[in-house]
């Protein structure tokens, strides 16, 4: 069977993941509401005491709701009818097939009243009392109907137009051009033409355009695409380098060494994808119980029907289509339609103002079973830039001018590492001096020039060369994961600066209740174990797994999934977690992340912060008992108005469900589900 996967023409009408685009629907969905609004009113204002019938007469009422309802019904609910065509023809019941069943059957029927006013007196039926009760027209049911699943289908496509935005998200990553040299000329040329061999110049501020190896020059590269780490990466001759990746500052030129689909970010992509397509749909119980509720109602409203033809009073056929009509309309799934879409919209309203964004009902409904939580360190438990941690003077020298020299010579810097000083710095209230002179070492430190002083700052190797080796550094700042750097003035050690990534102060007491929960907590990081050690000691995070890269991350959760059999999610906000993201049974990306984490993610968290999880997770769990509380309500109303419209009680009473009532009923079993929905809005997360 063809499942298209862009949109595509099917005579007028472009489909999208084999349903029709929104794009399609919506037009219809704005024509079923603007005809369906005065149907209702006409058809339910009586038993809501609104004196609308005082306005025309029954017959001019009829014509008015069957001009009004066929549109609705054939051409808004048209995509529901060839569907409902196609279920017979397969015989794969779901939930358009009782969709139509319902609405076809309140259509037809009350079409019929109208058009042939005798068959409503020949149809009218004793009420127990001695009165007549002449059939009632179902109208309002088909166009509610009609409507509401119309609704459910655009919220639907939303969600699945957006699972291709982070492939496209991806692929951007990669520079459309590179500069290619070629006998010492260069030539800018497609990426889709440089071969292994090839050697590219990267110049500061450009994306490396292929994985391979760094001939000569030195740099800084942004690497936190593939790392999640904040700190870009030194690279000399013989490093290699990536596409994709960010070139800071230093040119260098490279030689291709994995082009095309080889790429590590083409892997990512491809492992996306691949997610993306493997994530079976959740099927709605609704869907489920279509399969034999459909072939049931038939089977209900045909007894009726035979019953009523053999024992019935007279007029019989008459009274045995009116009995059977009747229980095609009361199994009309309006409760059951609402039960769950209702609930999840409500849902979506309260996690925005929780600071959740929901991007797919999937995703909500999902998180509400999740046994294992998954996290990327860097952005998601920690703050995802550096931050100065210790100071260590050399003797003779204060921590405040320790700090101040070195934040004065690394003003001009955008290095993380640098900004993260002068931040510190200016905290501390400490009066900063602009270098005279600058110079940018790739791959070391920094040389600058302040109030007359000359000031290095970089790695131990860089200060060896102007001075006596620096001391070692503290023995827990290795513990800790720390980033050293060292500082001199005037060719003489002034002392160390420690610099790690910070946590949240939101992420420990989120832990906290995320264990009281009762999920396993688990660390994916792309960062060194000592640090990775350090975090998760602190937080009290049950497993950790340290320098692993996207494709890893991608490994660890499948087996979360598939071998300890845990519907997991998984926290990240990298370009780097996107695979983990699309691959869990739940995505939860940092709104503060990259666009491709957020693109990949059934969840966001506006804020990045994981008190936003907790609620998430207190959210859906509320959102799933509402939903199973509405199904139960949808369920008894079916369970106990199909009997009674079929004459279950005539019998023995003599009495019958007088239509207009049954309509009533109806309304009043969706009113229920949806006052039960809209609780939801109070909950407190």
């Amino acid at each position: 069977m063809h499942h298209p996967t862009t949109e595509e023409s099917t005579g007028s009408e472009p489909v999208y993941m084999g349903l029709p685009s929104e794009r399609v629907l919506r037009p219809r969905f704005t024509v079923a509401v603007v005809l369906s609004l005065p149907v209702l009113v006409m058809n339910m204002g009586p038993m809501l005491g609104l004196p609308v019938h005082h306005l025309y007469s029954a017959a001019a009422s009829g014509w008015i709701q069957l001009l009004l309802t066929t549109p609705v019904f054939f051409w808004s609910g048209w995509f529901f009818i060839g569907r409902f065509v196609k279920s017979w023809r397969e015989l794969d019941f779901n939930m358009f097939t009782l969709t139509v069943l319902g609405t076809g059957a309140a259509y037809f029927y009350s079409a019929a009243v109208v058009v042939m006013p005798q068959l409503a007196g020949a149809a009218a039926m004793p009420d127990g009392h001695g009165h007549a009760a002449g059939p009632a027209l179902y109208f309002e049911a088909t166009a509610a109907v009609t409507t509401i699943v119309l609704l459910g289908q655009i919220l639907e496509q939303r969600a699945q137009k957006r699972t291709g935005d982070a492939i496209h998200a991806l692929l951007d990553l990669t520079p459309p051009t590179a500069a290619r040299i070629i006998d010492g000329r260069e030539e800018r040329v497609p990426v889709g033409q440089i071969h292994a061999g090839d050697r590219l110049r990267v110049r500061p501020g450009e994306r490396v355009p292929v994985d391979g190896l760094l001939l000569e020059g030195a740099s800084s590269v942004d690497e936190s695409m593939l790392t999640g780490e904040p700190v870009p990466a030194e690279k000399t001759p013989g490093a290699a380098v990536t596409g994709g990746t960010l070139n800071v500052h230093g040119s260098f030129i490279m030689e291709a060494r994995r082009v095309g689909a080889e790429t590590v970010l083409a892997r990512i992509v491809a492992l996306v994808r691949e997610a993306q397509e493997s994530e079976p749909p959740i099927q709605r119980l609704a869907d489920k119980v279509s399969a034999f509720f459909v072939p049931l109602v038939l089977g209900i409203a045909a007894l009726t029907f035979t019953l009523w033809l053999v024992l019935g009073p007279g007029p019989t056929f008459s009274a045995a289509l009116a009995q059977a009509v009747a229980v095609l309309v009361i199994a009309c799934p309006c409760a059951l339609g609402l039960a769950t879409p209702v609930s999840i919209v409500t849902g979506v309203g309260r996690g925005a103002q929780a600071g959740v964004l929901v991007r797919t009902a999937t995703a909500l409904e999902r998180l509400s079973a999740v046994e294992a939580i998954a996290f990327d360190k860097t952005g998601t438990l920690t703050e995802g830039r550096p931050a100065v941690a210790a100071l260590a003077p050399a003797e003779g020298v204060s921590e405040n001018e320790l700090l101040a020299l070195a934040a004065s010579a690394e003003v001009p810097s955008e290095h993380p590492l640098a900004r993260a000083i002068v931040r510190a710095a200016q905290e501390r209230g400490l009066n900063l001096h602009e270098p005279s002179e600058f110079l940018a070492i790739p791959g070391g430190g920094v040389r600058a020039g302040v109030d007359g002083h000359a000031i290095v700052i970089g790695k131990a190797g860089l200060l060896a060369t102007i001075s006596s080796t620096p001391p070692a550094p503290a023995p827990d700042w290795a513990d800790k994961g720390f980033t050293v750097v060292y500082v001199a003035r005037d060719g003489r050690f002034a002392g160390q600066i420690a610099l790690s990534d910070p946590i949240k102060a939101s992420t420990p007491a989120a832990v906290a209740e995320l264990h009281r929960l009762h999920l396993k907590l688990v660390m994916i990081t792309g960062d060194a174990e000592a640090t990775a050690r350090s975090v998760a000691t602190q937080l009290g995070i049950d497993v950790v797994h340290a320098g692993v890269e996207p494709a890893g991350k991608h490994a660890i959760v499948r087996a979360l999934r598939d071998d300890e059999r845990r519907v997991t999610a998984f926290a990240g906000d990298g370009v780097n977690d996107a695979p983990a993201l699309a691959a869990a049974d739940v995505g939860i990306a940092m709104g503060t992340g990259s666009d491709v984490a957020i693109e990949s993610a059934g969840l966001v968290l506006v804020k990045g912060d994981l008190g936003a999880l907790v609620r998430a997770v207190h959210l859906s769990r509320a959102v799933m008992r509402n939903i199973r509380q509405n199904l139960f309500w949808a369920f008894f109303y079916n369970g106990l108005g199909i009997p009674i419209a079929a004459g279950a009680l005539y019998p023995v009473t003599g009495w019958l469900l007088d239509p207009m009532y049954a309509g009533l009923a109806m309304s009043l079993s969706s009113l229920t589900v949806v006052s039960n929905a809209l609780r939801l809005r109070k909950v407190r997360l």
